[in-house]
């Protein structure tokens, strides 16, 4: 057995060095089982407590996870691999990739000659007038602006927290279906994952109570624009979560309003709740640029003191090129226009599929944002029976806990009549589906 997998090593640390690297070189392919403890002890001739040890530390850090009776697996995203994912047959559409229509995003050009001078970016990491922007954009939406941090993407910044927040095998509670990225992200850091249910109104405080009762330390989740659900944050539903993270005054409360200005739907955020530990992260992927690697937050003290404190012992700042460019596109009338004309063309496109499908009889979510969930009985019938008539789509496995299957459909720029085709198509495939798999 030890042979089959390419595992060697006589002690815990060269057991989880070879598993590793048979990870990292694809020997060992996410999904693939990993001998049992007992099993795989009796091959290398050592104890099995030094080969639980071993999957213990591969656990740590994020290369494989643990399904009860299921055994031990390699991660779906294991931290030591660099792969990308799979690339799109030639001649489909992508709807997968959840990328923002390439024609409503302004032009990134640096905004004038930049020159560093003799300051230290160490010690002013935030250009003032940007910090002022966004001071003032947060506070439109109702969002606490005493303490503001940047950070290169949402995830960059999201990632730091739980790392100085948490320690590995501890819980964070997380939207289930969730953005897949985020999922990954909690994995590869020794985080465990406590799905939270949600539905059209987003995070279900139901099912926050139970993932708090169940030890979360902290919880992640968007309050508009939900990826890959759609749902968004109602005045009431944001008054109950609120009520449920009140008794949990040591959690950390992450939330990710990650295509803010382009969603097409208002923002009920948590973070005006009173609550003591929270952070509000946006970024300007969605509506300015995926290469603008920048995110700015606002957040409590504490919370802002210690992801500064962790970034200065790194990157340091963001590159103050990047922030100049950000703050000339939040200026640009231009930049404005294209925003406005984003966030209506996503609404009209994401309606324009739903109402498809809707027509057809097939139940879909996806009440703002730029994607639609639709529940499906089996995804690989469906991906593959959409791939047969030219569309590339999402399975939704990547993106779920424990929930039902499903597929992703990214709509940015699924204008209305390609909506309707698509609709049509869907509903043929689920019928050949039902006809070759038995419904």
């Amino acid at each position: 057995m030890a042979t089959q997998y390419g595992i060697s090593g006589t002690t815990a640390r060269g057991i989880s060095a070879s598993v590793e690297h048979a990870v990292a070189e694809g020997v060992l392919a996410p999904g693939a089982a990993l001998p049992p403890v007992r099993g795989l002890a009796d091959e290398l001739g050592v104890s099995p407590g030094t080969v639980a040890t071993a999957y213990k530390e591969l656990r740590q850090r994020g290369i494989v996870v643990t399904r009860g009776r299921g055994g031990t697996v390699v991660a779906s995203a294991p931290s030591v691999a660099s792969r990308r994912p799979p690339k799109m047959p030639d001649g489909l559409r992508d709807l997968a990739g959840g990328h923002p229509d390439s024609a409503l995003l302004p032009d990134l050009m640096p905004p004038r000659p930049f020159r560093a001078g003799p300051r230290s970016h160490r010690g002013t990491p935030r250009l003032a007038a940007l910090e002022t922007a966004v001071r003032e954009r947060f506070a439109r939406d109702d969002v606490p602006v005493g303490h503001v941090a940047f950070a290169h993407g949402a995830l960059d910044m999201i990632g730091r927290l739980l790392s100085v927040e948490l320690r590995p095998g501890d819980a964070v509670a997380m939207e289930d279906p969730g953005y897949h990225h985020l999922l990954d992200l909690v994995t590869a850091l020794g985080l465990r994952t406590v799905p939270v249910l949600v539905d059209d109104e987003g995070m279900r405080p139901e099912s926050l109570k139970e993932a708090l009762r169940a030890g979360a330390r902290a919880v992640v989740y968007s309050p508009r624009a939900q990826n890959p659900y759609g749902g968004t944050f109602s005045a009431a539903r944001r008054d109950a979560l609120v009520a449920v993270l009140r008794d949990a005054p040591e959690v950390l409360v992450v939330e990710n309003d990650h295509a803010a200005d382009v969603c097409g739907a208002p923002l009920y955020t948590l973070t005006s709740g009173g609550l003591p530990r929270w952070v509000h992260v946006r970024t300007a992927s969605k509506s300015l640029g995926t290469d603008l690697r920048w995110a700015a937050a606002a957040c409590d003290a504490t919370t802002q003191a210690r992801h500064d404190g962790r970034m200065l012992l790194t990157s340091g700042w963001v590159s103050h090129l990047l922030q100049e460019t950000v703050l000339a596109l939040y200026a640009d009338d231009h930049a404005r226009v294209l925003i406005g004309r984003a966030e209506a063309a996503y609404r009209e496109r994401r309606r324009a599929l739903l109402d498809g499908l809707a027509s057809r009889g097939i139940a879909a979510h996806g009440v703002s944002g730029m994607n639609v969930w639709v529940p499906v009985g089996d995804e690989s019938a469906v991906v593959n029976g959409l791939r047969s008539y030219g569309w590339w789509v999402a399975a939704g496995a990547r993106f779920r806990i424990g929930t039902g299957p499903g597929v992703r459909i990214s709509t940015a720029s699924l204008v209305p009549a390609d909506g309707a085709r698509l609709a049509s198509d869907f509903a043929a495939v689920l019928g050949e589906s039902e006809a070759t798999y038995g419904g």
